[in-house]
């Protein structure tokens, strides 16, 4: 059976009141004591200073100063009463037993007959031989104790109770904001209805909570808008090689018998089935790099080697000139992967109009870096921070003939993301261009 409370504000509340009540009582009980100390002390004050007035009275053979005390006795080293107070004519405060045992000075509490008056009681040894006592009545004080104990057992609760309702109403103020948060963000049913979680003024930590919130969802909704625009851009460039697929074909079938027009649109077709190949194994890449299930077939690879291989095979085929340096690299990575890499910032550098390409190869203690730099005309200066961006391109244009679909550096990304690398873009030397940099760990 659950005993606790079930919200954070019950517990709250439960803790505090168990809290306060333990300290409280505590408290109500070292008060009640150190009263009741006080009071002894008092009581002990007073007899101390009336028993040395009455010895030293008697000292000087003034033995009638016991008789005028309010309670006192003077006994005799036997145990004979000597002289007391009238009001203990008929009571004696220590028997002769006690008289004569009597060493050094002691307090002790007695109830006197016949009606058993409790007093508090000084007795002491003073010259020849002589025992005097000296009492002082403490009903008085047992009463005030007594109703002083009543007062702090009734004041207890009363205390507890004051303090739960502050308490309560401090908790409450203090959730008061996150409840709000909670209404506000169960009624967010989708990022793009602009809604805002509620600002909570102060700079403690609930205060400290809510602008968090908030930067998460500003985030989640740079996303979404990423993952939107993603959506349409890719749906854009895939509706141009289909759109001319299909009018190929049409056309095709139409021109069944010119062979020569046939052969020419099936080729076009080609073409475009091609590159919207190209563009559905791009998406495909980028989607499994980013829910983490991009495979890659490592082994051990020199970096020189694949860099020069790689130079050769594209030189050609770009029709620019590929030089490579550096210094001999072997890293865990996919062969493939790598190639594609170097393919897609060699074509990116061809494509921006650079006539010559220089990659570098430097190995560093912790990371090797691939540097691939040409002598195009370099990034435009609001493009670099985002030139890994998917479908984003220098030419802003989306038509057909633009350079590509503006997936290559994305690629390239998610690519040294793979390997557990990083890339990183500039321009400037050594040739004066676009400077591409991916770093891939040892």
């Amino acid at each position: 059976m659950r005993m606790a409370p079930g919200s954070l504000r019950g517990r709250l509340l439960l803790a505090f009141t168990l809290g306060t009540s333990v300290a409280l009582i505590l408290c109500l009980i070292l008060l009640y004591v150190l009263l009741v100390e006080q009071l002894n002390a008092a009581l002990d004050e007073d007899l101390a200073e009336r028993s040395h007035d009455v010895a030293t009275a008697a000292t000087r053979g003034d033995i009638g100063a016991a008789g005028r005390d309010p309670l006192a006795q003077l006994y005799a080293d036997d145990g004979t009463l000597i002289i007391g107070s009238p009001p203990l004519a008929r009571v004696r405060l220590l028997s002769v037993s006690e008289v004569r045992g009597l060493t050094g000075r002691r307090v002790v509490h007695r109830s006197l007959p016949p009606r058993g008056t409790p007093v508090r009681m000084l007795t002491r040894r003073i010259r020849e031989g002589r025992v005097l006592a000296v009492a002082v009545p403490t009903r008085p004080m047992n009463v005030a104790r007594s109703r002083l104990g009543w007062v702090l057992f009734l004041a207890a609760p009363t205390l507890v109770g004051v303090l739960a309702l502050a308490a309560w109403g401090v908790i409450r103020a203090a959730l008061g904001p996150v409840r709000r948060l909670t209404r506000e963000a169960a009624a967010i049913s989708s990022l793009d209805t602009g809604w805002r979680l509620p600002t909570v003024p102060g700079h403690d930590e609930i205060a400290e909570l809510a602008r968090t919130l908030e930067a998460l969802l500003a985030r989640l909704r740079v996303a979404f808008e990423r993952e939107r625009a993603f959506v349409d851009d890719a749906s854009h460039e895939l509706r141009g090689p289909i759109a001319v697929l299909r009018g190929q074909l049409e056309l095709a079938r139409a021109t069944v018998g010119e062979h020569r027009q046939v052969d020419r649109l099936l080729g076009a077709a080609l073409i475009e089935t091609d590159r919207l190949t190209r563009l559905t194994d791009d998406l495909l890449l980028l989607a499994r790099e980013r829910a983490g299930t991009l495979l890659l077939r490592r082994e051990p690879l020199d970096l020189l080697d694949l860099a020069v291989a790689e130079a050769r095979r594209l030189e050609p085929v770009l029709g620019v000139r590929i030089g490579v340096t550096g210094d001999p690299a072997v890293v865990d990575a996919d062969a493939d992967r790598l190639c594609r890499l170097i393919a897609n910032l060699v074509g990116n550098s061809a494509a921006a109009g650079a006539r010559a390409v220089l990659l570098t190869i430097r190995r560093h203690p912790h990371q090797v870096t691939i540097e691939v730099a040409d002598d195009g005309p370099g990034f435009p200066p609001d493009f670099v921070d985002s030139a890994f961006e998917r479908f984003t391109r220098a030419d802003t244009a989306r038509t057909r003939g633009s350079a590509g679909a503006g997936l290559g550096l994305s690629i390239v990304r998610s690519i040294a993301a793979a390997h557990g690398g990083s890339v990183d873009a500039r321009n400037g030397p050594p040739l004066g261009g676009a400077v591409i940099a991916v770093h891939l760990p040892v």
